[in-house]
């Protein structure tokens, strides 16, 4: 934690200095300079924005959209990706069900079978002739039992057929009917996947027709946007009230998401070496000693929800209006994410992109506000 806090130091993102970590700030946009003027008297003002630089803007705008839609597509393939898994053994689990009753259905059968032979065997004649005609009335009594007994005996045997029967028929229809979802899912999980190739391939072919000199420009501009997001965030006062107490479960969370600052993002990721956003953060919480939702859309749906003044480090703050992206609270206005194609995990500001709600992966029912509660 102490590391943490080095580093937030180092980043501006602490809290505590938001009025006077970026007191130099990051490079002035052109046009938005003071009017100064050397002893000479020439004017040093920025020049005023240009067409390139409207244009670049215009670039880095078109390439965070692209990357956007990658993350919603993502989190539609990581969503039918783990739905196709539950499908497969929901159908290897009904395989087993089909099997077992198979082999039951075939022991009932061969019951059934000695039953049919010894009925056989005694000329067709039915059982309560037979006792009519004997003429010992202890042997009669004795019979009259057994054939009770055998009576009762093949009954069940055909009662037991014919619910193995149902339920042989019901795990074939239920098969078949995981069958088809499975498929469909498929497909929603090859879609995704051409959707998210298709997205990041054409980010980059824009970025690659820009000049070295221009990408440093462009990355300036990410930052300085992020930046922007992130004091807006600081000067609403958000975090007047918020703790900077982690649970102990949240401390090792927040050790393992740390740990993995540096290693690249890659769509669909869980780890060990590389990770998308719900991955990171799927992964941390596990080695905390919780099992979340594989996407950031059902950590939102799923876990309890926490007021934004209740958040306390490890917590997890969901992104954008439809649940997109995920990072981890660290504390002091900044989160662990791995942010998107082409970067790696790192720390940013908490409030550096739209924040959805909060959501506490060892909380519980009483901390749940509801999708629409205290942001």
């Amino acid at each position: 934690m102490t590391c943490i806090a080095v580093v937030l130091c180092a980043t501006g993102l602490l809290g505590a200095t938001a009025g006077t970590a970026y007191a130099d700030g990051p490079t002035a946009a052109p046009g938005t300079g003071t009017d100064t003027e050397t002893d000479t008297g020439t004017d040093t003002r920025p020049p005023a924005p240009d067409s390139d630089a409207r244009r670049l803007d215009d670039v880095r705008k078109k390439i965070d959209a692209l990357y956007r839609k990658a993350e919603q597509a993502t989190d539609a393939y990581n969503a039918a990706e783990e739905q196709v898994e539950r499908q497969q053994k929901e159908i290897v689990k009904l395989a087993r069900g089909i099997d077992s009753t198979q082999r039951r259905l075939a022991a009932l059968k061969q019951q059934a079978g000695v039953l049919a032979s010894a009925q056989y065997r005694g000329g067709g004649l039915p059982v309560e002739a037979k006792l009519v005609l004997d003429a010992d009335p202890e042997a009669f009594l004795d019979n009259a039992t057994l054939a009770r007994k055998g009576q009762l005996a093949a009954k069940r045997v055909v009662n037991q057929l014919v619910n193995l029967k149902g339920d042989l028929e019901s795990y074939s229809h239920s098969a078949t009917e995981r069958w088809e979802q499975l498929e469909a899912h498929r497909k929603k999980q090859e879609n995704a996947r051409r959707d998210i190739e298709k997205k990041i391939d054409e980010a980059k072919r824009l970025e690659s027709r820009l000049a070295a000199k221009e990408m440093s420009r462009l990355r300036k501009l990410e930052d300085e946007e992020a930046f922007r997001q992130q004091q807006k965030w600081l000067d609403s006062g958000a975090l007047k009230d918020i703790s900077d107490s982690a649970s102990a479960l949240g401390k090792k969370a927040i050790s393992f998401a740390t740990a993995q600052i540096g290693k690249d993002y890659v769509w669909g990721a869980e780890g060990p070496d590389t990770f998308d956003c719900s991955g990171l953060t799927l992964r941390a919480w596990q080695h905390g000693g919780r099992t979340i939702p594989r996407t950031s859309q059902e950590q939102w749906r799923r876990l309890p929800h926490i007021a934004l003044r209740d958040m306390r480090p490890g917590d997890l703050i969901i992104y954008f209006s439809d649940a997109s992206h995920v990072g981890m609270y660290l504390g002091d206005g900044a989160m662990v994410h791995a942010p998107r194609p082409g970067r790696q995990v790192t720390i940013a500001g908490a409030g550096s992109m739209p924040i959805l709600g909060v959501v506490r992966p060892d909380g519980d029912l009483s901390d749940k506000d509801g999708p629409d509660g205290d942001r």
